[in-house]
Formats: structure tokens, sequence, C-alpha cells
């Protein structure tokens, strides 16, 4: 028998407020056609007087728990990835535990930008199959639109807020049977030399201001398409699998033409692939889990299912998680 990191159940949350193309082109220079010509995006939901990026993660959190039929009390591992926190210091995973009432236990915040769910998913995986904990939160949560410059219309209009969770649990499965659930393989990359193409502009130790976020989309885009495909590849290949055998991709959603040219560089049907770019735009951290939700609760992933979640964010980060469900 082997140890694995199981997932039990999914959440998510966004804000109340969504915000269409349309209600963005009397806010900055845009039209609903170039928005949606150049990105897929046509809604998206941005927090309002209240919702933080903890509110939103304890939200898609409760979501998770009760999907799992777990009680928060049993949660003795909580990784949140995100790049807009509630405050520079203490981790938000430390405010959603105690909104949880799970007190105890280890919790810490993630920084992988648009990676951040997959870097929190592998911390907890690894954390969970060495006994270091043995049920898990991990989520994905962001409030991209106070980071944003709402005079630039060419990022004001990418991004959005909200919140995804799963539940992990490590179990014993009997690894020689090919359809025993759990993670399968995890890669994760980074490279620094590329801060200039997606990053924001402040911090406590530089500005002493929390700055706003600049993208040169065209490089982004570039970079993107390369680095996701081969990590792809080198996740399925770690896992003695190869790209017929997924069931479902569930990707970072930053852009619709981005997912497009994924998808054909791996040969991978369109079907295959979870979109949800169009209603919520990038929520960053949180688009991963949320778009994962989204798919489970609408009946398209199915116990059995093999998925693969990847992303890419600033820094540069990137990676992938094959998964059995």
């Amino acid at each position: 028998m082997t140890l694995r990191s199981v997932i039990r159940g999914s959440g998510s949350a966004l804000p109340a407020r969504a915000v269409s193309n349309a209600e963005m082109s009397t806010m900055v220079d845009t039209t609903d056609e170039w928005i949606v010509e150049r990105t897929g995006i046509r809604n998206r939901y941005i927090a309002g007087e209240g919702e933080t990026t903890a509110t939103l993660a304890s939200e898609a959190a409760r979501k998770a728990l009760e999907a799992a039929g777990i009680e928060a009390a049993s949660i003795d591992l909580i990784v949140l990835g995100t790049c807009s926190p509630d405050q520079t210091f203490p981790a938000t995973a430390t405010i959603v535990q105690n909104a949880l009432g799970c007190r105890g236990g280890i919790a810490f915040d993630v920084a992988a930008v648009c990676s951040g769910f997959l870097y929190a998913f592998a911390t907890a995986d690894a954390l969970l199959r060495t006994g270091a904990a043995k049920r898990a939160l991990v989520i994905g949560a962001e409030t991209m639109s106070r980071l944003l410059d709402w005079e630039d219309r060419t990022t004001c209009v990418l991004f959005g807020d909200g919140a995804g969770a799963v539940v992990l649990e490590a179990v014993d499965v009997d690894e020689s049977d090919p359809a025993a659930p759990g993670v399968l393989a995890t890669r994760l990359h980074a490279d620094g030399a590329h801060n200039d193409l997606l990053h924001v502009d402040g911090g406590p130790s530089t500005t002493g201001t929390v700055g706003k976020l600049r993208m040169k989309g065209r490089e982004v885009f570039r970079h993107a398409v390369v680095n996701l495909a081969a990590v792809l590849e080198e996740t399925l290949a770690a896992a003695g699998l190869t790209a017929a055998d997924i069931d479902w991709v569930v990707p970072h959603q930053a852009n619709a033409r981005i997912l497009d040219a994924t998808a054909r560089k791996l040969d991978l049907p369109a079907e295959k692939v979870v979109v949800t770019v169009g209603e919520h735009a990038n929520t960053s951290a949180a688009s991963v889990p949320l778009a994962y939700d989204t798919a489970v609760r609408d009946g398209r992933i199915k116990p059995g299912d093999l998925v693969m979640f990847e992303a890419m964010g600033g820094g540069f980060t990137w990676g992938a998680s094959l998964i059995r469900v």
C-alpha cells in the first residue's frame, strides 16, 4: 500500500458584484468586441466592501468541507496560494483557520502568483505523504482588483476576484491499481529572469506601497504556451501516461487563446479542456480550483477521471499536477 493525497471535495466563492465587458467600457477606453477577441473574457467579479481574500477563501473552504462531508475541526493543514493577502503578515491562511475554527494545525500562505494554487497543492501533498498532516485544505484566493491600475486598459480588463478550495486527505491505496485515486505526479518550475514581464511595481521592502500590476502581454503569451506544453508532457512522463489518457485538463484561466494554443501543441481535443475564463476572467491563484469546482458541480468531472491541473504566473512560475479523482 502507498500513501496518496486524495481529493475529497471542492468549493468556490465569488464576490457579489459581476462586471460585464459593457460596464468595463464605461470605465476605460475599451469595447466588448476588443476584449472578447483578444482574451475570450466576457465577465468578471470584483470584490466590494467587506469582501477580502480571506472572506472569499473561507467561503470556498466551507463549501469544500461540506462537499467532502468533513468537519473543519479535523483539518490539520491549510495552505493558501495568493498574491493579494489581507495583510503583509500574518498569513491569510491563519485568518481562514480562525474563521473555520480549526486552530492549532499548520497554516501558511504560498506566493507564486497564478501558479499559487499548484505550488500550494504540491506542498500540501508532500506534507500529507510524509505524515506531517492527515487532512488539508488547499486554497487559491485572490482580490486582484486591488492590485490593478484602473487606467491601464491592457490589464484591468483581464482580471477578476474569487477563490477555490479542495480538501485533500492522506489515504493508503494500492499503487498497482491504475484506477486508484490520488495525486499521481507533479512538476513545478520557476525562472526569475522574467520578472519585468509580469510583476507588481511595489512592495514593503522597496516602495513601502502595495503597487500596481504591470504586464507585457505578448511576451507572457509566448512563454506561457511553451512552458505549459513542456510541463504537461513532463508530468505525464513522470506518471507513465500520455495526453490521450487525460479525461480533463483544468488550466489556469488567463486567456482563451493561451488555452487553445496549449491544447493544440499537445494535440488535446478542445472538449477536454475546462474553460471558465469567459465568466470569471483571470483570477490568478484562484482560477484552477475555481474552474475545477465548476466542472465537478456541473457534472463534467466525475470520480475516476484523470485530471491535469496546470498554470503559469509571474516570476515566472509554472507547473502541473496529474490527479485521479
